[in-house]
């Protein structure tokens, strides 16, 4: 038997919740496909991606190896919307051609070498192949068996053989990788995400690029009374998140002195629902400079002061755009959790000079005001000054 049996490599991925989509579904897969090519820009090996029914399928160059389409397997597997990333085999649509593959790729795997029980998977999305999917399961199986001894176990294998029958080729894999899920980054608008360098608001980033969001980073500096520690840290997580959407923004307000003059007013219990409403109106005013329709915090209910469902309200009063609070019903450890799955916790857990720390009173308000809030504001002239503040953004771009 020789290697030329299992074909040419390639890499074939399940969509998720997208095959529910109905009459839409089309444009999701077109974003999907169009998110798929922008990833693969960044690994230097041309592919063709082409959509199949309920499958996507990449194709490698000619002579490309195994190495090379794991490298593809893994780029995509970042990439929402898809559920499964299979390293896969491409061969002729013939069955003792895919016989000789299937007995090939086993042979080569450690669970062969070990005596594992196994399974295979058939599934015929040609009808017009000669062999019913069952049929080609006991034509394959029984041929591993006979080659490597190794003992069938339909209900829990330890080794599986997936053989999928498309339309012009048999693809054949073992194991995969799994994918992000959700919708495609895009399909779904635009939103603005205020960016801390804490653990939560990285989260909630990319929870929602997980519902399609293709989000923007704002992040507030306590410049020129801090140092810029945070917006290196910033600028890290964003670096970090940015593999899920690709051509992602980081803007930075110089918050300082507007904290400078929410200390001023006096209202020392109010000073961080003070600050965060103000926080949403510069942000509200920078989303709609840039076209987006929402933003994004990481707000846990009753996680901290700020966060009651007193002062989430008075929040939201501060602002006509909708605010997504994706991790609402999460508790720390979930966050935590989820921050260390994507690569993000690390970077949160460096120390640095937050803009909050400027505005720490002893003891915060639980249950604030609107109107005690608003006569802040009108001292403060908050409309203008929020304008000003959006006026002095700087963007980052990667």
């Amino acid at each position: 038997m020789t290697m030329s049996a299992l074909g040419e490599p390639c890499v074939l991925l399940k969509l998720g919740e997208i095959v529910l989509k109905g009459k839409n579904r089309e444009l999701f897969e077109r974003r999907l496909i169009s998110n798929i090519r922008d990833a693969l820009k960044t690994i230097d090996i041309k592919v063709d991606v082409r959509k199949r029914h309920g499958v996507i399928a990449i194709f490698l160059p000619q002579g490309a190896s195994a190495e090379q389409a794991q490298a593809v397997a893994e780029r995509v597997s970042d990439v929402p919307g898809l559920v499964w990333i299979h390293q896969a085999w491409r061969v002729a649509k013939d069955p003792d051609t895919v016989l000789k593959a299937g007995l090939e790729l086993v042979g080569a795997t450690e669970e062969a070498k070990r005596g594992a029980r196994f399974a295979v998977r058939s599934r015929r999305r040609d009808k017009r192949f000669p062999m019913r999917s069952n049929e080609l399961d006991r034509f394959v199986g029984g041929a591993i068996n006979d080659e490597y001894q190794l003992p069938v176990d339909l209900k829990n294998p330890e080794l599986t053989v997936s053989i999928e029958v498309d339309r012009d080729e048999v693809f054949i894999f073992t194991g995969g990788i799994p994918g992000q899920g959700g919708l495609p980054v895009g399909s779904s608008g635009r939103a603005l995400v205020l960016m801390s360098g804490g653990i939560d608001s990285p989260v909630a980033a990319y929870r929602m690029m997980k519902r399609g969001l293709h989000v923007d980073f704002l992040h507030f500096s306590g410049i020129p009374f801090t140092t810029s520690e945070s917006i290196y840290k910033a600028y890290a997580l964003v670096r970090k998140l940015d593999r899920f959407q690709g051509r992602s923004r980081l803007w930075v307000v110089p918050f300082g002195k507007a904290q400078q003059s929410i200390r001023a007013s006096g209202q020392d219990r109010l000073a961080v629902i003070a600050q965060r409403r103000l926080m949403l109106k510069t942000a509200e005013e920078v989303a709609h400079r840039i076209r987006s329709a929402a933003l994004i915090t990481g707000d846990a209910l009753g996680q901290v002061s700020s966060q009651t469902l007193t002062n989430i309200t008075a929040q939201d009063n501060a602002v006509e755009l909708p605010i997504l609070r994706p991790l609402v019903g999460w508790d720390k450890t979930e966050i935590m959790a989820e921050a260390r799955r994507i690569g993000t916790l690390e970077i949160s857990e460096l120390p640095d000079e937050d803009c909050c720390s400027l505005l720490a009173p002893k003891r915060a308000e639980t249950r604030a005001k609107i109107e005690d809030l608003k006569q802040i504001e009108k001292r403060l002239d908050a409309e203008e000054l929020c304008v000003q503040l959006a006026d002095s953004i700087q963007e980052y771009t990667l």
